[in-house]
This record gives structure tokens, sequence and C-alpha cells, in this order.
């Protein structure tokens, strides 16, 4: 049986919240595999916006199983808090819809502190972290001193760990960062507070996995931010601190990549990026406003605002390369409507000559500029559109073109937020009526 894994294409914020969840109708199984509380996925389903940053986006629908798994990087005050929200709006009634792995690494106060103390000592040279904790966590789990949520739900396992962890940590706070120590006594107090509450839900995931698996079950693979933040495939070292590639679906759940049989990447009608780093599509001009405005380009985990540019298709290539994508999800397409011309990026030009492939050399990718082909916009809005034929003509000539270009199948448009905003174009997980 499939096993259907989402990613994002670009820098993160593609949509990829409400394609899980769209997608979680035909899944049994949705598994979160890398990141932390620093991907934020927006779902509006009858009219109510839901905001999730580490349950999986399948959360929503009731008979399915969600899954945090190994590779994901766990707040436990953010965990909590998500769980309690969802359960006071009647979701997560069975404590075994949600599973927690107890390889997954925890995320403690100090990691935050050590997030935040860093940016602010780098000034102009920010990378943009969220200041959630999740690069310094996964440094910890890389040199082999992290606390797992199998320790954290320990007093026992967790106080002996924190006595191995603690002193260089505060040496490390106050000598090197010039902040304040932590205290034992209230990492502990932290840590009586919410084990009791996540206890219930962890349990050796992966072992699970593959007994669903064996036994037919659709299992749906979420990814958080895109490829160009992969911290070995992205604009380093302007990524995220994990590997958000399709690759790291079987890593970070705990199974093989056998099971990763189709693997979808959700890009923009546009592209966008939060933080520092190289963009060579940006605009700075009433255009990229447009993009910002009308598609409420604004980070649902930190509130800021996005940048925003043309449709690149070098970016998306690498994407295709990196991941395997057997299919593109294109998302927001109806935010461009309104605009006379729409511009797509088809290569780049550096020192006079064509460059096809994205650049790991930040300095040179910062030179090139964008080769733009042009596509007559459209003025129709596309709310109501549920077929592809109801598109506007110039919007069913930029959605083939694309296709064409990448040489992968777009498999369905999404024209607005909500669930039923969008068409398929060719099947996923079961047959569905196309076109």
């Amino acid at each position: 049986m499939p096993g259907l894994v989402v990613v994002g294409t670009q820098w993160g914020d593609e949509g990829k919240g409400k394609i899980v969840d769209l997608f979680t109708e035909s899944a049994d199984i949705v598994v979160r595999f890398q990141g932390g509380n620093n991907a934020g996925h927006t779902l509006v389903v009858n009219g109510e916006q839901t905001i999730l940053h580490l349950i999986p986006s399948g959360v929503l629908h009731r008979r399915v199983r969600c899954v945090i798994g190994n590779g994901v990087v766990v707040d436990p005050a953010v965990c909590w808090d998500e769980i309690r929200s969802l359960k006071k709006r009647g979701y997560l009634k069975s404590d075994r819809q949600l599973l927690i792995s107890d390889r997954a690494h925890v995320i403690l106060p100090y990691h935050l502190k050590i997030d935040q103390l860093r940016e602010k000592r780098k000034a102009a040279a920010k990378i943009g972290t969220t200041g959630r904790g999740i690069g310094p966590a996964y440094e910890d789990k890389m040199a082999r001193i992290g606390i797992r949520v199998g320790d954290f739900i320990s007093a026992h396992r967790f106080q002996k760990r924190l006595q191995e962890v603690l002193p260089d940590k505060n040496r490390y706070l106050t000598q090197i960062l010039g902040g304040k120590a932590i205290r034992k006594s209230e990492l502990l107090a932290w840590q009586r507070r919410l084990a009791p509450r996540l206890a219930p839900y962890v349990v050796e995931t992966a072992a699970s996995l593959a007994k669903w698996w064996q036994q037919g079950k659709r299992i749906l693979f979420e990814g958080a931010q895109g490829t160009s933040l992969d911290v070995d495939h992205g604009t380093y070292p302007f990524v995220t601190s994990s590997n958000t590639v399709a690759a790291n679906a079987a890593t970070g759940s705990g199974l093989g990549p056998q099971v990763l049989n189709e693997i979808l990447g959700v890009s923009k009608a546009y592209t966008t990026r939060v933080g520092s780093g190289p963009f060579p599509t940006e605009l700075d001009d009433a255009v990229g406003e447009h993009l910002r405005t009308t598609g409420g380009e604004f980070g649902a985990t930190t509130g800021r605002s996005r940048r925003c540019g043309w449709l690149d298709l070098v970016l998306l290539r690498h994407a295709i390369r990196t991941n395997g994508l057997t299919g593109i999800v294109l998302t927001k397409l109806d935010v461009l409507s309104g605009l006379k011309t729409i511009q797509v990026c088809t290569g780049y030009e550096y020192r006079g000559q064509k460059v096809t492939d994205f650049p790991s050399d930040l300095e040179w990718l910062s030179k090139c500029r964008p080769i733009y082909k042009n596509f007559r916009g459209w003025q129709d809005s596309l709310q109501g559109v549920r077929r592809f034929r109801q598109l506007p003509r110039a919007a069913q000539q930029y959605v083939r073109a694309i296709e064409k270009a990448l040489g992968v199948p777009i498999t369905l448009v999404s024209v607005g937020p909500a669930r039923d905003a969008h068409f398929f174009l060719r099947p996923i997980f079961k047959r569905r009526k196309t076109y």
C-alpha cells in the first residue's frame, strides 16, 4: 500500500498544512518527521482557522492516527498547549489518536535562551531564526548530549541527564553569551508539570508504524519548512537545522525508504521566503506588495511579513531532483488574479552565462539575475473554481506551462485557503474524478 510524502519545494510556507489535511481524507496515519514548533501549518475548515506547530495536520480528521516521529524536536510546553487547545475544540477525544516518539529529542528552556542570545549577538549577520530553540536542540542531539522524550517522562532519568548537561549549559549561557543561569530546580518543576500530561502519548512509534504498514495502512508523511531550508541542500547557512527533504521521511519516522511510494512537492504559484538569505526573484515593488497582502504572507509562527517574488523554476528543479518528486501541488493560484502580466524565472544569468542549476555558493547566487518569461495575467476571481476547465484561459496556460517546463505532473491546484478550494488533475491514494 502507498506511503505518500508531502514536502515543501521553496523556502517553506507553501501551504503544506492544507494539502496534508486534504490528503488525510484518504490516509490512515499522518506522520510528522522533522523540525519543531518553528513551523506553522494553517488550516481553514468551515471558516474556522487552525494553526498547528507540532501536531500533524491530519488531526482534524478524527479517525486518523497522528504521529510525531523521532526526527522531530519537541517543546513539551508547546506540545501540551496544542493538545489542550485541540481537546477544547472537540478534537483528540481519544489519547490513542496521537503518538509521540520516545526517541524524539526535547527542546529545553536553555535551548530557547541560547537560540535567542546568539541571534541577538549576531546583529546584522542574523540568520532569521524563530528563537524557538530548534537549532540548539538539534546540536545537542548530534553532540550526543540531548535529552529524549523517553528521558523526559521519567523523573529519575531526567534528573540524571540534567546533572550531566546543565553545568556546561549554564557556563555557556553566562560566560559566553552573557545571559543568566537556569536553576536545576526550575527545570525539575517544569518537568513535573508537563511530563505526566505528555506521558500517555509516548511510545516507540517506529514499531507501531512498521506494524501498520505491514497491515496495508495508508501512511502520509508531513514535512515542515521547504527544500531550500534543508540543512544540507538549502541556502546554507540561512537554513533550518534539520533535513527537510523527502528522504528524511524514512529516517525521521524509523521506517525504511521502501515505504515512500509517492513524493509530492508543494509550491506556491509564486515564491516567498522568511528571514535572511539570497532571493533571486524577490520583488520590492507594488507587485511584491500585491502578493504579500492578497496572499496574507505573514508567518503563522512569528507573524513576520514574508518576502515575495515571482515563481522560480531553477529553485523548483532543484527541489524535484533533491526530493525525487513524482508530482507537484500548486497553491495560491488565486493570489495572481488581477495582475496584467505574470513573470516566471526560467534560469539565471551570472556574468554573461546562463545558469540552470541552483548554486550552492551563496555569494554566486546573490549575484545571479533572473531570466524571465512573461505570461498574460487574468482579472477573474478564482473563488468557486473547482475544475481545471473553469479557470480563465490565461490561468490554464500558466499551469500547463509550468508543468511542461518542469517535466513533472501537477497533481492538484489550490485556489484558496478553504479545505474545498482546490481541484485534482490526477488521483492520489485512490481514484478520483479529474478535470
